[in-house]
């Protein structure tokens, strides 16, 4: 069976404790880090593993569960997103004219409900409108897709910042040699594809 990015991570995890325990030296764990990395099948990975006493046996990985919020998640998150910025504007100014109404001896017309009146009554189309067109579905993907590009950024930086320390590459790279490496790792399986927005 072809191994996973999460099986070679468990081996890579398991090489590192026998090296801490002294079971490997540096030159072995160097060999047997990159042979788990280049593994495609799990009996690569265990032949990797087999004279190691406390090495769990290797099971194949279970498919990441993606997660998928709840349709009332998803409709809450975008109406946060919509009335957001109208509810703020409506807290602020209701600031300025209750303030101003104490420093008044006479009562104040509450003069915001020019401002967000109009505002509050374009936003109710907006809402009937995405909600009858599946605004919020939408809106949870891409906040989805950001928070996964997010992390493959961070990713990404980390496995450069490691290449630079074991001066695999320079401290200066170039963009062309950065590309070069970044494509070498997701050709090893250190690191994923970037992550592609599914519509």
């Amino acid at each position: 069976m072809r191994a996973a990015d999460e099986d070679r991570r468990q081996v890579a995890d398991q090489l590192r404790l026998a090296l801490e325990e002294g079971r490997l030296d540096l030159t072995e764990y160097d060999e047997r880090l990159q042979g788990a990395y280049a593994a495609k099948t799990y009996a690569e990975l265990d032949r990797l593993l087999t004279d190691l006493p406390n090495a769990a046996p290797l099971v194949p990985a279970r498919p990441a569960e993606v997660a998928v919020a709840a349709p009332e998640g998803d409709r809450a998150a975008w109406l946060g997103h919509v009335w957001g910025s109208w509810a703020k504007a409506l807290v602020f100014f209701t600031l300025i004219w209750g303030v101003s109404s104490l420093a008044s001896s006479e009562a104040v017309f509450y003069w915001p409900v020019w401002i967000v009146g109009p505002w509050g009554v374009v936003l109710v189309f907006r809402t009937i409108a995405g909600l009858a067109t599946g605004e919020p579905h939408k809106h949870a993907q891409d906040a989805e897709h950001r928070r996964r590009l997010r992390e493959h950024k961070r990713s990404r930086k980390a496995l450069r910042a490691r290449a630079v320390a074991a001066g695999e590459l320079p401290a200066k790279a170039t963009k062309e040699q950065r590309k070069a490496f970044i494509a070498e790792a997701v050709a090893r399986g250190d690191l994923p594809p970037k992550p592609r927005r599914v519509d």
